[in-house]
């Protein structure tokens, strides 16, 4: 979120970043109901300044006609402060929601389109001498995935694991937290459902028409889509020392998402689902600390990829693609041969910069040691492994002209076998 008084003073480039990003919002309403509020609060000081007064003179007076006058007046000030107090607090709800609407202001150097911008190719597309499967086909006949046993317990899109795939989703687990132990990051194993209102501050929308998040019945709890959503919860309404910071935590989570795309190459297989395993990256720190930070979760997930040998393109994410709370977003995209007719790159990361975006609406802050008063923190986040999507670029990279698929060196020591055959 943005702060009001940030709007009014930066309002015509708020107005062009939603240009930007394809986001209306009534960013002039903002400075409309902060005039409001303003003015709203200036009147209940000063009726309270007068009931202070009315007060003092209360006690004083020693006739009871005039006393009594006083007391009157008292009680008609204390009426009409409670009205003010009512009004500016439906003011400053009505001026949130509107703030709520209004996307982060965007990095300089990110690209102004709707095409984001690839800055980095490592690896060549693999390439086989017989025609590669996709992964459907490749789990299915090695027996590693039933998509039909998943849509009759708990419908299209959801899926049971079977055999080496479970092996290699613990090993993927494993793998990129022993990674990210060795930098520095402090594993947690988050819960799997959120209160409505923290999904609202990391920026997703639990409700409504448009949400793509599962609710629970008659209670205020969520299933998360990541878990960027219960970390940067986890320090709501905190006041960290500077020296505190950064923090840096790599969280195991499911992810839950309704929407599963639009019928095509997206949705089939494991690429688009409703639930599946992600390691998250999370920091919290100072604003200068972020930039850093960023550039420094980009080069853990480019490790993870590199350390794996999948082919991946490094993509700088343009304004009409942004996230509302994204300052800045990176993607990975690995090679996947199934993809398409002869191949195509496929998301399987991303990293965001959310500046103070998520710390005001959390409330998320932290005090200078010597000086007075508290600023909002920084935070960031980024996928180190979304199993699914993982599991999809291994098994049509590595397979072989018999069917088989070799494991990656980095996995074996979990897997326990070097390559994944037809069972006899």
């Amino acid at each position: 979120m943005l702060d009001a008084s940030f709007v009014r003073e930066n309002l015509e480039a708020v107005k062009q970043n939603c240009r930007n990003r394809h986001v209306q919002a009534d960013v002039d309403r903002v400075v409309q109901l902060d005039d409001e509020r303003k003015r709203l609060a200036q009147q209940t000081q000063t009726l309270q300044q007068r009931q202070n007064e009315i007060a003092r003179q209360t006690k004083s007076e020693k006739d009871p006609a005039k006393r009594q006058q006083l007391i009157e007046e008292g009680k008609r000030l204390k009426e009409e402060v409670a009205s003010l107090e009512k009004q500016l607090k439906q003011v400053q709800s009505e001026q949130r929601a509107v703030l709520l609407t209004i996307p982060n202001m965007t990095h300089p150097a990110a690209p102004v389109s709707d095409e984001n911008k690839v800055i980095k190719t490592v690896g060549e597309p693999t390439r086989f001498e017989f025609q590669p499967k996709d992964h459907v086909a490749l789990a299915e006949a090695l027996d590693l995935v039933d998509f039909e046993a998943g849509a009759k317990v708990a419908g299209q899109k959801f899926y049971f694991l079977k055999n080496e795939a479970v092996l290699l989703e613990l090993a993927l687990v494993q793998y990129a937290f022993g990674i990210l132990l060795r930098e520095g990051y402090t594993p947690i194993i988050t819960p799997d459902l959120a209160r409505a209102e923290v999904l609202e501050g990391i920026g997703f929308i639990p409700r409504g028409p448009e949400t793509q998040i599962y609710s629970i019945e008659n209670t205020d709890l969520c299933l998360i889509a990541t878990a960027e959503i219960t970390l940067g919860g986890m320090h709501r309404d905190k006041i960290f020392d500077e020296l505190e910071l950064p923090l840096k935590y790599v969280g195991l989570s499911h992810c839950f998402r309704t929407e599963a795309g639009a019928p095509g190459r997206d949705t089939r297989g494991l690429y688009r689902v409703h639930q599946f395993t992600k390691v998250e990256m999370f920091a919290f720190c100072t604003p200068d600390q972020s930039e850093s930070i960023h550039q420094e979760m980009l080069s853990h997930e480019e490790t993870i990829f590199q350390g794996l040998g999948l082919p991946y393109r490094v993509v700088d994410t343009c304004t009409g693609d942004l996230g509302g709370p994204a300052y800045r977003k990176f993607d990975l995209e690995a090679w996947m041969p199934g993809r398409g007719d002869h191949g195509e790159y496929g998301e399987v990361t991303s990293t965001s910069n959310c500046t103070d975006y998520q710390a005001r609406r959390l409330n998320v802050r932290y005090k200078i040691a010597g000086k007075k008063g508290t600023h909002f923190v920084h935070t960031l986040n980024g996928t180190a492994v979304a199993v699914s999507r993982c599991l999809l670029a291994i098994l049509e990279n590595y397979q072989q002209a018999d069917g088989s698929i070799v494991v990656p060196e980095a996995l074996r020591p979990w897997v326990g076998k070097e390559r994944i055959a037809a069972q006899k």
